[in-house]
């Protein structure tokens, strides 16, 4: 049985859920430029997790 792997690109959708956030949240910082940096792949906005994940680090050690 394969084992499932973490996607490597994030919807704005996946994120929020990844996040436990409102979607609103996370355009809102989108917007504002103080989340993660996503960028547009077609129509989509998608995030890399590698970001995500140092932004949460960063997010964490900031508040320490």
């Amino acid at each position: 049985m394969p084992t499932e792997e973490a996607p490597d690109l994030l919807t704005t959708h996946e994120l929020a859920a990844y996040l436990r956030k409102p979607i609103a949240t996370v355009r809102g910082w989108r917007y504002r430029k103080v989340g993660p940096t996503g960028f547009r792949l077609g129509r989509s906005v998608v995030y890399r997790r590698t970001v995500v994940d140092s932004w949460l680090a960063e997010r964490e050690r900031s508040a320490a």
